[in-house]
């Protein structure tokens, strides 16, 4: 399975956002910057992150983007979710009934996965990472 390069920069803007200073607005070109990215396909990243009520705007001389939520509860499943959606990987495409086998084994997967995703949290990574 992969993810899009869009849940990367999720991520580690994430990642970035919780390390640096959870309170104080980072510009979307630092973000950018951080990365290598274009601030413009950022910018559509951090607005799926506002959407998902991760992260806040704040506009004017001194805005950016801040954490909404307390960087703690943010899991990795969280940041996952806001850009891929939460709709399930698996999906048996043949006509049988909902007892298959196969898809009943792949969602007991994918739901493995997602409790671990859900108990990582971002702030775990935060205290070892150093920002500039």
């Amino acid at each position: 399975m992969k993810y899009s390069k869009a849940t990367n920069y999720a991520l580690h803007t994430m990642l970035f956002l919780v390390a640096a200073a959870p309170n104080k607005p980072i510009g979307v070109q630092q973000l950018a910057e951080r990365q290598g990215v274009s601030p413009t396909y950022l910018s559509k990243i951090l607005t799926k992150l506002v959407k998902a009520d991760l992260i806040e705007s704040a506009s004017g001389a001194n805005g950016g983007y801040r954490l909404k939520r307390k960087q703690e509860e943010i899991s990795f499943l969280d940041i996952i979710h806001a850009i891929e959606g939460t709709a399930s990987l698996f999906d048996c495409t043949l006509n049988h009934s909902s007892t298959c086998p196969i898809q009943k084994e792949m969602i007991e997967a994918e739901q493995q996965m997602e409790r671990y995703l859900q108990n990582k949290k971002m702030s775990e990574l935060a205290v070892k990472i150093t920002v500039d």
